[in-house]
């Protein structure tokens, strides 16, 4: 574990440095860790052997480097030119291959990646750039990406046909959205109880709010379950606040919400839906009740409905984790859940640079558990499992209500 942490901090450091800092920084814990450092260093950031090595001869030379740091990083005329500059191309498919390959940490806003920079450096060379690892990360750094130790970022075993079904989610959308169809990415936020308690984190005041001093479920008001529905192209989205369950019919009728107040307004002549979701919770795929509200808002809606869920233990990957729930946890950071009214309402004025706009609701409807799902009612859906992993991929299509029953 302790060494664990001695990486993250590592990568931490290393994400704040120059080309020459960091390279004289990789060069020194290399050292330090004597036999096999500079394997460990160069597994670990992706700097190559030869610019480790540099950096050691440079640590051993007895130059003065604070004069070279305060100055030019390079000699003059040394170096290449910015490639960002040089190949209009590279970036573009830089941002293709993270797109592919990036989680984010909700709570820090930061984008990263579980491939090396030496591996991405690898991938742009067969796509036909030119690049080394240093020049990866120098790039990443200034898209905002950062590197990442591997502290509690799996969330169970790898399913093995992980990598294909998020090579099929991100076909899907890109489908999706080039026929202009609307694509939400769901999922329920993390419980809060309401009332006088204490919340994580601090904001200016002039005095301290007292709050209870245990957080005791039954001296609040009651329970917040917080279930948003996020518009990935039009950077936008919804929180359906309820207070009694967080079920099938709940996350369905929080989708049904969304669409009446703002996606059937952004998408008046769509004829489909794409839903991204975990494979787990009231959303779950194999959520009975999932499958059977969902039917019931198509025929309402008459959107063909696809739904495409996440493999197992990658729920970081939902990308409303990261563009709306972690900017929602940000904005009430330190400020006690007195009431609904200051959820909802927290909720609503959330907004980010990029221009994030949410709204919320509260939810008063009392959602009932353990409801069972007969095989009549489910040989009733008119689904249809997609070729490709037909347990995480499937599009429910309206039924045509119109129709007498035998």
């Amino acid at each position: 574990m302790a060494e664990k942490i001695e990486e993250k901090i590592i990568l931490n450091v290393l994400s704040t440095l120059n080309e020459a800092q960091a390279r004289w920084y990789i060069a020194k814990e290399a050292i330090n860790l004597g036999r096999g450092g500079l394997k460990r260093m160069y597994e670990l950031t992706g700097l190559s052997r030869p610019t480790i090595l540099k950096g050691m001869k440079e640590l051993k030379s007895g130059q003065d480097l604070s004069k070279m740091a305060q100055g030019k990083i390079r000699r003059e005329g040394g170096g290449r030119k910015r490639l960002a500059n040089l190949d209009p191309a590279l970036v573009k498919d830089l941002t293709h291959i993270m797109d592919e390959n990036t989680a984010g940490d909700p709570m820090s806003l930061l984008k990263w990646t579980g491939k090396s920079t030496r591996n991405i450096a690898d991938e742009m060379v067969n796509l036909g750039h030119s690049m080394s690892a240093m020049s990866v990360y120098r790039i990443l750094k200034e898209m905002g990406y950062s590197l990442q130790a591997n502290v509690k970022t799996k969330e169970g075993k790898e399913h093995p046909d992980r990598d294909s079904q998020f090579k099929y989610i991100n076909a899907q959308v890109k489908d999706f959205i080039k026929s202009k169809a609307p694509v939400i990415s769901v999922d329920t936020k993390k419980k809060e109880n309401i009332g006088e308690f204490k919340n994580a984190g601090q904001t200016w005041r002039k005095k301290k709010k007292e709050v209870l001093v245990h957080d005791f479920p039954h001296l609040g008001i009651g329970k917040a379950i917080p279930y948003g529905t996020y518009d990935m192209q039009k950077n936008s989205g919804m929180v359906n606040v309820g207070i009694t369950h967080d079920t099938a019919e709940f996350a369905v009728e929080s989708i049904r919400r969304w669409w009446k107040l703002m996606g059937g307004r952004e998408y008046p002549e769509a004829k489909k839906l794409l839903i991204c979701a975990d494979g787990g919770g009231s959303n779950g795929s194999r959520v009975k009740a999932w499958k059977l509200y969902l039917q019931l808002l198509s025929d309402e809606i008459s959107l063909r409905i696809t739904v495409c869920h996440y493999p197992p233990g990658t729920s970081k990957w939902n990308k409303i984790e990261h563009r709306m729930f972690s900017f929602i946890s940000m904005n009430w950071k330190g400020e006690p859940l007195v009431s609904y009214e200051t959820v909802v309402n927290i909720i609503s004025a959330t907004t980010t640079k990029s221009g994030l706009k949410i709204k919320a609701q509260l939810d008063k409807n009392k959602y009932k558990t353990g409801i069972k799902i007969s095989d009549k009612e489910m040989k009733g859906l008119k689904m249809q499992p997609h070729q490709l992993y037909p347990q995480w991929n499937y599009t429910i299509f309206p039924r045509d209500l119109t129709k007498t029953e035998d």
